[in-house]
């Protein structure tokens, strides 16, 4: 259960890593805005990553309230959310900067709903390692952070074309939702199994 929540965790955080680090040079390089358009073009998707972000706890409490089902509450805004970050590359088969914009706002507030992974290691971290969950969870998901800039970097570099690099990272909310469905299963705590103590049978007495 847990590796599942971990790759899935790596995989949002690349879309994130994306639009840290390679989105305005797409908006510039790829559709030709000036780098003072690109600046104020980045905020959108940024605006609707944040409004995302927060909806999506609302939405997954009230989900719970309603439903009684952890798993739904948790795994229906990842997948609703997760899904629409695919969106992204849509971006490949329009020459509209307005429908560009558009796409991935949607994608980078599907990113933001989708995102309750610090939510399920609550729920599911063992309570004697509730800790060292969080942290193998947090630096996993880090490691995008280095892996995704390279890669969309090297794409760049062999192709001269972003469309393979939105497509690479658009794929990444997907197989976060195939993590949450296939690997992790049902949301509940787990448990980790204590070991019997070992008891050494008393020596009988000799007679």
């Amino acid at each position: 259960m847990l590796v599942g929540i971990f790759i899935a965790q790596y995989c949002i955080s690349s879309i994130t890593w994306f639009f840290v680090s390679w989105f305005p040079s797409y908006l510039v390089k790829a559709r030709g805005l000036s780098v003072m358009e690109a600046s104020l073009v980045a905020t959108v998707p940024a605006i609707a990553g944040f409004v995302g972000g927060v909806s999506t706890g609302f939405f997954s409490d009230w989900l719970l309230k309603k439903t009684g089902s952890l798993s739904i509450a948790r795994k229906l805004p990842i997948t609703v959310g997760l899904g629409m970050s695919a969106l992204i590359i849509g971006c490949n088969y329009t020459n509209s900067s307005l429908i560009v914009v558009f796409l991935m706002s949607a994608a980078f507030f599907g990113k933001g709903f989708g995102s309750l992974g610090w939510t399920v290691v609550a729920d599911t971290a063992p309570k004697e390692i509730v800790g060292l969950t969080g942290g193998v969870f947090n630096a996993l998901g880090n490691t995008a952070g280095i892996v995704t800039p390279v890669m969309i970097g090297y794409i760049l570099a062999n192709t001269g074309s972003f469309n393979g690099a939105l497509t690479y990272v658009g794929l990444h909310g997907l197989v976060a939702v195939l993590c949450y469905w296939v690997i992790v299963g049902p949301i509940q705590r787990v448990t980790i199994r204590e070991r019997p103590p070992l008891h050494h049978a008393a020596a009988a007495p000799a007679e």
